[in-house]
């Protein structure tokens, strides 16, 4: 069988399985999967409603979701049914919203009457929901699963006509990782965020789409307390692993969504960042040029010395940078730290103090970044908790608190900000809880100072932590480039708007050029993160193609010809870029305000400014 004939036998498997655990009110009663259920609706924003199905047995507390705000306290619902005959009509907040009976449906409408989405709870399990005539974005960062869509399937801006397995995974390819957010983005006026439980998104029917829950959990006790049942949801809902396994269980027996009026992009925006937390202000050097090392060696200087020699190379041709990048080793021969997972300095390159290698840096007006990964699963309990602990947290390995002590010499060592790498086998809520960790740890240390960190993995709700992503480990190709800018309008729609890319993409293959790194570098001047990083990384260099010898590169099956070195005309269009950039810093810096203030990503799609224009739709 192949791989694609498996995966479908084991969608109709999943969808038979579902056949007993729908949404039923035939005789007035509301239930799941046979069980007496309670339908509430209740106001979440200026322009947004949520609505809420769960069995009896679950109530006491909303279901869990890490996307929510800190601060964000849910209103009392407007509509609270156990049972439903005849229509039901109420006004929630600024919607208007009908329910009916056979099947349930949930039917909202703005104050001017336009039709925003209904919402259908089928026999089969799926929540049904209208498409709309125009493109549907969104639905967090990546583009198509399967490799054999990678080069024939068509860039994946409107994400209509395709099945989502909705797999948070690490891959290269096209698009980059794969960090998936079932906040829908529809251009016809409306949104749908699915906060519980992690589902599939069916968009290939034309006029209906459909949330398909993963599998059903074992039927919860009655008896259950709040502190069980709370820790349930919490660790259940969000074991969304890598591989691709669904969840062993989850309460896909609760349905939690919120429905959002989006005639006026620019309120819906508003709405998602009130909901999922405000994006916090970055420090102004994040928005300027980042440089990415990956190999400390030279067969000519010491590794302190190269790394002084580098950043005064940049000052010495006027390029502008902010800030410098150190991989840990392991992940390249000879980097910043002993083996990773590490927070010890590597005496093979700081072979003298390493403050005062640091504080030098600082002194050419650069801060430094560190890569870091995290311990091992078995090494490491869940993530949970806050800096500063609140009373009755466990303060355990896995508690955030006890971690981040452990980067704290870093920081009075002089480092800046971090790259928190990989992570991948981390649920939902751990990937929400690690930003959280690398935001108010080091506000925790350094009071005042702006944190700054760098992940491969997020959700919804990361914004108020920070939020910054990058799209993983690419493919240094032109189809590569081109994906990037879907992959980054879409993860700023619904995400976080804080994102970028491996400048010049991080694997080498025959296209790799200093053509294709000069266009990648024009690009990422536009986008909010404006950083170079390659396997190859001397070639990442914005003077890398005029030297004679590309460096380091063992280990690499595809390097470019002799031909392409030698190049000088690819340092002047980078300077050029480089400038650009820093001279667009006011503009950028206004734009992250606005994205703190309004919700509004810095990188957007032209529908946000024209969602009548069906061209720029």
């Amino acid at each position: 069988m192949t791989r694609r004939a498996l995966h479908e036998w084991m969608m109709a498997t999943a969808l038979l399985a579902l056949a007993a655990t729908g949404c039923s009110n035939r005789a007035g009663q509301i239930t799941i999967s046979g069980e007496p259920a309670e339908l509430d609706i209740r106001p979440a924003a200026e322009h947004a409603i949520r609505v809420t199905l769960e069995p009896l047995s679950y109530k006491g507390a909303l279901p869990f979701t890490p996307s929510l705000a800190a601060d964000w306290t849910p209103a009392d619902p407007i509509i609270s049914l156990r049972e439903i005959s005849e229509p039901v009509e109420k006004t929630v907040g600024n919607l208007h919203v009908t329910v009916r009976a056979h099947p349930l449906s949930v039917e909202v409408r703005n104050a001017a009457g336009e039709p925003v989405q209904k919402l259908t709870f089928e026999d089969s399990g799926k929540v049904s929901f209208d498409i709309g005539n125009a493109p549907v974005l969104g639905m967090g960062e990546g583009g198509p699963l399967h490799r054999s869509d990678w080069e024939t399937a068509p860039i994946e801006f409107d994400r209509r006509g395709r099945f989502f397995e909705m797999r948070p995974r690490w891959q290269s390819g096209a698009y980059g990782s794969r960090n998936p957010v079932p906040l829908l983005v529809g251009t016809a006026g409306w949104g749908l965020f699915v906060a519980t439980p992690w589902v599939q998104v069916d968009l290939r029917n034309a006029d209906r789409g459909a949330f398909i829950p993963w599998h059903r959990p074992a039927k919860p006790s009655v008896a259950m307390d709040d502190t069980t049942r709370a820790a349930r949801r919490a660790r259940g809902a969000y074991t969304a692993q890598v591989q691709g396994r669904p969840p062993a269980s989850q309460p896909t027996d609760v349905f939690d969504a919120f429905v959002f009026d989006a005639h006026d992009p620019a309120a819906f925006m508003k709405d998602v960042s009130v909901i999922s937390g405000p994006a916090v202000m970055p420090p102004k050097w994040a928005l300027g040029y980042m440089q990415s090392h990956r190999e400390l060696r030279d067969a000519k200087l010491t590794p302190e010395a190269l790394i002084m020699n580098e950043i005064s190379t940049f000052r010495r041709k006027k390029i502008p940078i902010d800030a410098v990048i150190y991989l840990g080793t392991g992940f390249t021969p000879t980097g910043w730290n002993t083996e990773q997972p590490s927070f010890d300095f590597n005496p093979k390159v700081f072979t003298s103090d390493p403050k005062a290698v640091l504080d030098s840096m600082h002194d050419q007006h650069v801060k430094v970044v560190l890569h870091i990964v995290p311990w091992e699963r078995d090494k490491l309990p869940t993530l949970h908790g806050t800096i500063p602990p609140k009373p009755g947290e466990t303060l355990d390995a896995g508690h955030i608190f006890n971690y981040w002590q452990q980067h704290v010499g870093l920081v009075r060592t002089g480092v800046d900000g971090w790259w928190p790498d990989e992570g991948d086998w981390f649920d939902l809520f751990e990937r929400v809880k690690r930003h959280q960790l690398y935001y108010q740890g080091p506000l925790s240390t350094t009071p005042n100072v702006r944190p700054w960190s760098l992940h491969r993995n997020g959700y919804l709700g990361v914004a108020q932590w920070g939020g910054w992503i990058w799209s993983g480990d690419t493919q240094s190709t032109w189809k590569t480039l081109e994906g990037q800018i879907a992959v980054g309008i879409n993860h700023s729609l619904s995400l976080s708007p804080y994102w970028g890319s491996d400048l010049g993409g991080f694997y080498t293959t025959a296209e790799t050029s200093g053509e294709l790194y000069a266009r990648w570098f024009q690009f990422s001047a536009f986008t909010p993160s404006f950083r170079a990083h390659g396997r190859i990384w001397r070639l990442h260099l914005p003077w890398g193609w005029g030297l004679s010898d590309m460096g380091y590169h063992e280990g690499q099956k595809v390097v470019p010809p002799p031909s392409e070195m030698n190049n000088k005309k690819i340092e002047p269009i980078a300077r050029k870029y480089d400038d650009l950039r820093y001279q667009l810093i006011p503009y950028t810096y206004t734009l992250a305000r606005e994205a703190h203030d309004t919700g509004m990503p810095l990188m957007r799609a032209l529908w946000l400014h024209y969602p009548k224009d069906e061209h720029a739709r």
